[in-house]
């Protein structure tokens, strides 16, 4: 059985399917109008002016886009571990509120040396297929809460499989049928390996959204996607509140 890829190993296996990641999920049907869904469910007024958000694990650059199409006016930073999904990102045309930094989400709260535009905090944090590659997912969203306003929108978007026989089964048969196949051809076969046991191995959508609560996160949302990823891809919504135990406003 393939062994998931954790930290330094999975960054340089996204280095490496860098070059074909855009190719591929450009075959996914509602890919990208599924990450501008979710992008509109953080509900950020006025296309985002004045607001900051933080577009954490934005990998080639496909969540960042859809947040700059929903949100034209807010100030949006990329963030994502592997350097080579950074290059491919940072290739493309953005507009001049837009700006990429290598880091980590425990980086952007710990490490002294983040560049000060990336520094918090933040109105909103958009999470794109993260939080259940990383070694510990609780960790990150403790340290997405510090990274947000009191008040601010948490938006995670992600394969996160609904809990009935059919979601698992939809998932395997697409790995199988469609994603194996073409991560082989592309000679990444380990990395869309780790994506189908990522999956199948992480939380149900209901588990994921009490994870959030213990993170200290309230108002937590679980809202469904539509088409084949129905019961298979979920936004997660959720707030720092306003007031926090021992905190201010």
């Amino acid at each position: 059985m393939t062994t998931l890829l954790r930290d330094a190993e999975l960054a340089a296996a996204f280095d490496h399917g860098a070059r074909a990641y855009d190719r591929l999920v450009a075959l996914n049907p509602g890919y990208h109008a599924h990450l501008r869904r979710s992008a509109r469910r953080l509900g950020l007024p006025d296309g985002g002016a004045g607001l900051r958000v933080l577009d954490l694990g934005c990998g080639t650059g496909a969540s960042t886009a859809a947040l700059v199409s929903v949100l034209p006016k807010a100030r949006v930073v990329g963030v994502d571990a592997s350097p080579g999904m950074l290059e491919r990102a940072r290739a493309k045309r953005w507009p001049p509120g837009v700006s990429f930094v290598h880091a980590t989400a425990e980086d952007l709260t710990t490490a002294r040396d983040v560049p000060e535009e990336a520094a918090g905090p933040y109105d909103a944090v958009f999470a794109a297929y993260l939080v259940r590659n990383v070694t510990d997912p609780d960790a990150v969203l403790r340290a997405v809460r510090p990274l947000l306003v009191p008040g601010g929108r948490l938006a995670v978007h992600d394969y996160c499989l609904g809990g009935r026989r059919r979601d698992r089964a939809v998932w395997n048969a697409v790995c199988a049928g469609v994603v194996l196949p073409l991560g082989t051809l592309t000679g990444d076969r380990d990395l869309y390996r780790h994506l189908r046991r990522s999956v199948t191995e992480f939380d149900t959508a209901r588990a994921f959204a009490g994870r959030l609560r213990r993170a200290g996160f309230d108002r937590v949302r679980v809202l469904p996607l539509p088409g084949w990823q129905t019961g298979v891809t979920h936004t997660f919504l959720a707030r720092r509140p306003p007031y926090e135990p021992g905190g201010t406003r």
